[in-house]
């Protein structure tokens, strides 16, 4: 399994690990500390040196009750830093964002990958990620960032999320976007009770029936303080023990912000998988 733009290919025959890089002021975990361009483009680099082979650059914070931000304000938080990181690295970049404006202009800059937590469902998003031939990433969120957490209620959570999933890849190809650029994200924490993310975490490999890549997004997610009582900071070997059950069943992306913990906690699940 590989996703490829333009002559880069990216082999996800094993996992692969997206690093995070919030340019943003107010994001649940790292917001404020990357949104110069010098810091973020130092915090991606680093991230490369441990092991992330794609950076996910965001300029609009998604956490429950985030405010919305303008093309203009996005605009003007990423380009640099997609600019300035494709000028030090040939990594892979993915932009997080729903607008088409951003997908645009973040492509045109160097952008590999689109990763849409709404799903391309946006005005114009379908028809320009199509036009920009780039692998997309599909997210299942209920709701939006401004309620999503308020009452999520499902009869049956997996089977929610395959339906919207089914959905979503059927109006993406009847858009022109082709099967191999899809990518599929659950959504944990994104309309999800603390009991809806711990069913998708055992039944994660329900999703592999796609044939498509599966991303994981957990990294320090409110479940474990949840579960566990813990602030942001604390969650690492909570996220680490999230990111490895996903890979057990069939995460080919885990999105974390601990990027050299998560490496190296893949470098001995390859290491054990592979001995003798």
């Amino acid at each position: 399994m590989k996703i490829s733009h333009k002559n880069k290919i990216l082999d996800l025959s094993t996992p692969q690990v997206m690093g995070i890089l919030n340019v943003t002021p107010d994001s649940f975990s790292d917001g404020g500390k990357f949104n110069h361009i010098d810091a973020a483009v130092n915090q991606a680099l680093k991230m490369i040196n441990h092991g992330a082979s794609i950076i996910d650059i965001g300029g609009e914070s998604t956490r429950p009750g985030a405010a919305l931000v303008s093309e203009i304000q996005e605009l003007e938080r990423v380009i640099p830093v997609i600019e300035a990181i494709k000028r030090e690295s040939d990594v892979w970049i993915s932009i997080d964002t729903s607008k088409s404006i951003v997908m645009k202009e973040s492509v045109n800059a160097g952008a590999n990958l689109i990763n849409d937590v709404r799903a391309l469902n946006q005005p114009n998003a379908l028809i320009t990620a199509a036009q920009l031939n780039v692998p997309v990433c599909l997210m299942h969120m209920q709701g939006q960032p401004q309620n999503m957490q308020e009452n999520p209620s499902y009869k049956d959570c997996v089977s929610e999320i395959k339906s919207f999933f089914d959905e979503r890849i059927h109006a993406c190809q009847q858009g022109g976007i082709q099967l191999e650029n899809i990518i599929l994200d659950p959504g944990f924490g994104f309309g999800k009770s603390m009991e809806h993310n711990y069913s998708l975490i055992k039944h994660f490999n329900d999703f592999s029936d796609y044939g498509l890549p599966l991303l994981a997004g957990l990294s320090r997610k409110s479940m474990f303080d949840h579960l566990l009582n813990l602030k942001t900071d604390e969650r690492l070997a909570s996220s680490l023990t999230g990111a490895l059950l996903c890979v057990q069943n069939g995460a080919s992306i885990v999105r974390v912000h601990d990027v050299k913990e998560t490496s190296e906690m893949l470098k001995i699940l390859s290491t054990v998988q592979n001995a003798l």
